[in-house]
């Protein structure tokens, strides 16, 4: 039994669910095969059907699109690609007459190295104030050679690049935890601390309801520079030992953070602005800090994401996921898929020592039986969506979606892809245009076809206009799993776990008002009896016996 989850506060981020569009692939409203923020505003009435509090928008700033836009040149404006400021007023006002909340991405570890900063400090003489703004360094080796440190990029190679002074010789190397493109700033710069204040301003001036906060985890490196452990892991850090993850500074840049929200905060309205954290982090316990009263107040929960699809396995990382945050008095924030890793539809589709892949799926991989990942994921998310807490779901899920595992080369533009050699594919495949309408050019993406990324042809099947209003299509399972837990509370319950056999994942969440809903998951191959009650909902129908089916969750008002 876990410790029980009572909120403090009634604030509207604690239960909300959170609906990520990533704006390249949701909607072309120009026809030039990338999505555009007019698109995204002229679908926000299917996240008001769906049945989301907010919408969160990767990035859309002015960027060479290096990375996908987290390659920030000015923090301030539009891309073009994307529209204009007066369509990003129009998106939030919009937004907002639907009940609809909007945050934004900031990406704060890294800028474009076209950003003007960067450009000024490659301008710039070493130990300049312009270099001071990154983190640049002399080379090791008899002539700095070699790189200063071991670090690896997250994309692949290594996570230095070096310079070319204005007389054509070897200059300092720069630091980049990710690609080339994207240089680390260096927070330990008054300067960069006050430019992201200016920054968080900008936009919170401009209506936003928070910022999701990327790569929350690697704004400070410890102190010179250290190299790293060999074989270190580069995404996720385990021990808190690693010198470019999870440093004890991070934590004050995020206090400092939270009291410039709490300025815009409405007195006797639901209005906070919320901070949310990318931060790869484990275990549990450290991903909690980032969640303390005076700091962020989400972090999103990897490794849930991660944990196999095994009862055991399910109930472990949730129990360990809400004593974390129920000892700093957070809610806990759950997440199955994002733009970074494998849907979850796909990802599931393995066999369970595969289940928790995160690296991207291509041609030449083993590929999903879609069937198999479409059940498991429709049940992982009716076991998610009944957690205490809040939920992100990503753009596409609700219509069952799966990764397009065989994207060919010559399509891919993710700089994973061209760092690795093709060794990791990348994360292309979850980032593929979503579809609309079955039977309009590029299945409603666009009006003219195109399409920045190819559209497997699935998705003319699982597009909205295929499944709305269709029983049992995974488009209303969403719906009613929404409408659901927005009508019992369930994010704002209590968990109490129940034995139903080594096969089952069953608990009880007891919701504000004295109302309760039984949760349960059949894992196993033989079908199991439920209690008498009341159904809610299923993942899938039930066998003729009224028993629930393998990969099946039903929620049930015991009766």
């Amino acid at each position: 039994m876990v410790d029980s989850i009572e909120p403090q506060t009634e604030a509207w981020w604690r239960d909300a669910v959170i609906y990520q569009v990533y704006p390249r692939s949701w909607a072309d409203s120009d026809g030039d095969g990338i999505g555009d923020l007019p698109g995204i505003t002229s679908h926000l009435d299917h996240l008001v059907d769906l049945g989301v509090d907010a919408v969160w928008l990767s990035p859309f700033y002015t960027s060479p699109q290096n990375d996908a836009g987290y390659d920030v040149a000015d923090y301030r404006d539009v891309d073009p690609l994307f529209g204009t400021l007066a369509d990003f007023d129009a998106l939030v006002d919009r937004a907002h007459e639907l009940g609809l909340r909007v945050i934004v991405d900031l990406v704060p570890n890294h800028s474009s190295s076209e950003h003007p900063w960067f450009r000024a400090a490659l301008a710039a003489e070493p130990g300049s104030p312009e270099r001071a703004r990154y983190i640049f360094r002399d080379g090791r080796g008899e002539n700095g050679e070699l790189p200063p440190n071991n670090w690896q990029s997250n994309f692949g190679g290594p996570a230095w690049t070096r310079t070319t002074n204005p007389d054509g010789s070897p200059g300092q190397w720069y630091l980049h935890l990710f690609d080339e493109t994207q240089p680390d700033f260096d927070w330990t710069n008054p300067e960069v601390q006050e430019e992201f204040r200016r920054i968080l301003r900008f936009w919170l001036d401009r209506g936003v309801d928070g910022f999701r906060i990327d790569v929350a985890h690697g704004l400070h490196k410890a102190e010179g520079l250290p190299d790293a452990p060999e074989d270190y892991d580069l995404a996720v850090d385990p021990t808190g030992l690693q010198p470019m993850w999870d440093k004890p500074a991070v934590h004050e840049v995020y206090r400092d953070w939270r009291r410039i929200v709490e300025e815009y905060r409405v007195e006797g309205e639901d209005a906070d602005r919320i901070l949310v954290a990318e931060a790869w982090v484990i275990p549990d316990e450290a991903l909690a800090k980032y969640v303390r009263p005076d700091e962020l107040h989400q972090s999103f929960n990897f490794g849930y994401l991660m944990t196999p699809w095994t009862p055991h396995a399910q109930r472990d990382a949730i129990t360990r996921a809400l004593a974390a945050t129920a000892a700093v008095g957070a809610p806990q924030t759950w997440v199955l898929s994002n733009h970074d890793v494998p849907r979850h539809a796909t990802r599931l589709a393995y066999d369970i020592d595969r289940a928790t892949r995160v690296r991207g799926i291509g041609p030449d991989d083993p590929q999903p039986d879609p069937v198999l990942g479409l059940r498991r994921a429709r049940a992982a998310t009716a076991v998610m969506l009944a957690l205490p807490g809040s939920a992100y779901l990503y753009q596409g899920e609700e219509l069952g979606l799966p990764e397009h595992t065989t994207l060919p080369p010559e399509a891919r533009q993710d700089p994973t892809f061209v760092r690795t050699g093709g060794e990791d594919v990348g994360r292309d495949g979850c980032r593929v245009p979503v579809p609309w309408h079955a039977d309009k050019p590029a299945f409603g993406f666009s009006p003219t076809g195109r399409s920045w990324l190819p559209q497997p042809e699935v998705y003319g099947d699982l597009a909205p206009n295929r499944q709305d209003g269709v029983a049992g299509s995974t488009l209303e399972l969403y719906r009613t799993l929404l409408a659901t837990r927005r009508h019992y509370r369930l994010g704002r319950g209590e968990l109490t776990w129940h034995d139903l056999g080594e096969d089952v994942l069953a608990f009880t969440v007891a919701c504000p008002g004295h109302r309760r809903v039984q949760v349960i998951t059949n894992f196993g191959a033989e079908p199991v009896e439920l209690p008498h009650g009341q159904i809610l909902v299923a993942s899938d129908a039930l066998d003729e016996h009224h028993r629930l089916g393998t990969d099946t969750t039903v929620w049930v008002v015991p009766g």
